[in-house]
């Protein structure tokens, strides 16, 4: 028997090839992730396991997770780091490095935990990124104009005086929770808004598209926060998972159908020209049909991403402000009276326009300082993808960047008592607030476009409430048990107690 020498040399050279090819790439990888640290060496974080990092201190209830984001930025200081796996999640909560961040045109990108609501929202404004989003954002900022929002103030008017109507159950009773009230109302605002539809979702509580939304909100929000229920194939074989996709299909049934019949009905009352001269109130998705026709990329889907981001994003932080405000004002009574007279006083038994609604100074300056006591969102997070210098430090591409909104509203450096509500801060001749320390809707050029609809929102209700009932919180501050889901909520929700207020007036 013989040996190729030849042969043998071949394997032995091709043998050694792959292996310093090996060796190489595992220096190449060592040398970047050394690199990676490396710029990452001066920010400070909780003690890291290998491997898992921080994970194992996470494993935790939502509640517990928010005290310690809390307990680490008052331990670190500025500026700290999670380590959740092999990825850093760093926390901001000062304007001057939240500022960097906003202002740039480059780290526009959402975190990849907005993965996660692509399902329900696909690439909406919420969620999409690039050249698309940026097309999409420029073609969607024309449906706010001031006649459009005419339109919508109807609805929001008509749906807070169902909601004052379903309230009565709870006058003067000891306690009852304010958020599903103001879930269902905003929700029924939002249908119709954004769909024509009157959902009658505040005196229907078994409307199968409501309780899905409910339903697949409360479980994305979870996963935002659960590292366990993060990984797709995994949540999937949960029971968890299987409600998602059972309340997901749920909605995009509704939803396609509301679609497809409106379209038939656009197209159906347009001539040649697909002209409809008429002063028909029009829902968001008649100006998405219109889009659509216009510019031919703006497809079926787009329509129902854009529809369905505006559903979710839209009902449930007008709600969450919505409860806040009355809980705000439930501990502080002496607010209420001054937003009721100067309604008395501004508008009286006029309509309630546009224009009256931005006089009414005091309920606005309670709206904002409730929005820096308890933050719409939150934790506000970037996915960085090129270099970006925060605070003297160069963050590496591959790193997540959170701005703690909740702390930075609280900043002793920029309000004094932070955690006094104090609703004069935002009275017209006040001081003014530093850019970028108030950031309600967030802020630069993924700002919420609906910014001012939700203001609308959140005014009407308030003052409809307010001007029909006297508000009582029964839970002090420090008996509040915050979660950080998209939006801020405290467990077990908010706790008020409302009396007729002519009967409150007879028994003062």
């Amino acid at each position: 028997m013989f040996v190729d020498a030849s042969s043998v040399l071949t394997n032995s050279w091709i043998t050694t090839l792959l292996f310093f090819s090996v060796l190489s790439a595992i220096l190449v990888l060592l040398m970047q992730r050394g690199k990676f640290l490396y710029a990452l060496r001066n920010v400070p974080y909780p003690t890291a396991l290998p491997i898992i990092g921080n994970a194992y201190q996470l494993n935790c209830s939502t509640e517990e997770f928010f005290k310690k984001l809390v307990k680490w930025a008052e331990q670190f200081g500025d500026i700290y780091l999670l380590w959740v796996g092999m990825r850093p999640f760093i926390f901001l909560y000062k304007a001057e490095a939240v500022q960097s961040l906003l202002k740039s045109s480059i780290h526009i990108d959402k975190s990849l935990e907005y993965e996660y609501l692509k399902p329900w929202l696909g690439t909406g404004l919420v969620t999409g990124n690039g050249e698309k989003w940026h097309n999409h954002r420029k073609l969607l900022s024309s449906t706010f104009h001031s006649r459009l929002l005419n339109d919508y103030l109807k609805i929001v008017v008509r749906e807070a005086n169902v909601l004052i109507s379903c309230l009565k159950d709870e006058n003067g009773k000891p306690e009852f929770n304010m958020v599903p009230y103001a879930k269902r109302a905003t929700l029924d605002i939002i249908c119709d808004s954004a769909m024509g539809i009157l959902l009658d979702g505040q005196t229907n509580y078994n409307n199968e598209y409501v309780i899905a939304v409910d339903r697949v909100a409360s479980i994305m929000q979870m996963r935002f926060t659960n590292i366990w229920i993060s990984y797709d194939p995994i949540f999937k074989m949960t029971k968890l998972g299987k409600e998602h996709d059972s309340a997901l299909h749920t909605i995009n049934e509704f939803v396609g159908k509301v679609i497809a019949d409106r379209k038939t009905e656009w197209l159906s009352k347009r001539d040649g020209n697909f002209n409809e001269p008429t002063t028909k109130k029009q829902a968001l998705l008649d100006l998405l049909l219109e889009m659509s026709h216009k510019h031919t990329d703006f497809t079926d889907k787009d329509i129902r991403d854009e529809v369905n981001t505006f559903m979710y994003a839209g009902h449930d932080t007008t709600a969450t402000s919505v409860t806040w405000t009355l809980y705000a004002l439930g501990r502080h009574p002496e607010y209420q009276k001054k937003i009721v007279d100067e309604f008395e006083k501004v508008i009286g038994t006029e309509e309630i326009t546009l224009d009256n609604l931005s006089k009414l100074i005091w309920l606005d300056a309670c709206i904002k300082e409730q929005w820096r006591l308890y933050a719409v969102a939150p934790l506000i997070a970037r996915q960085i993808y090129k270099p970006i210098e925060i605070m003297g430090n160069i963050i590496p591409p591959g790193s997540t960047v959170l701005i703690n909104s909740y702390l930075l509203h609280r900043n002793s450096s920029y309000f004094s008592d932070p955690h006094v509500y104090r609703p004069e801060r935002f009275l017209p001749d006040s001081p003014k607030i530093p850019r970028f320390a108030f950031i309600p809707f967030s802020a630069g050029s993924r700002n919420c476009i609906g910014w001012k609809f939700a203001t609308i929102i959140v005014k009407v209700i308030v003052l409809s409430v307010l001007r029909s009932y006297h508000v009582e919180a029964l839970d002090r501050e420090d008996q509040l048990r915050f979660i950080s889901e998209l939006v801020l909520v405290n467990a077990g929700g908010i706790r008020l107690k409302i009396t007729s207020r002519d009967q409150h007036t007879n028994l003062s």
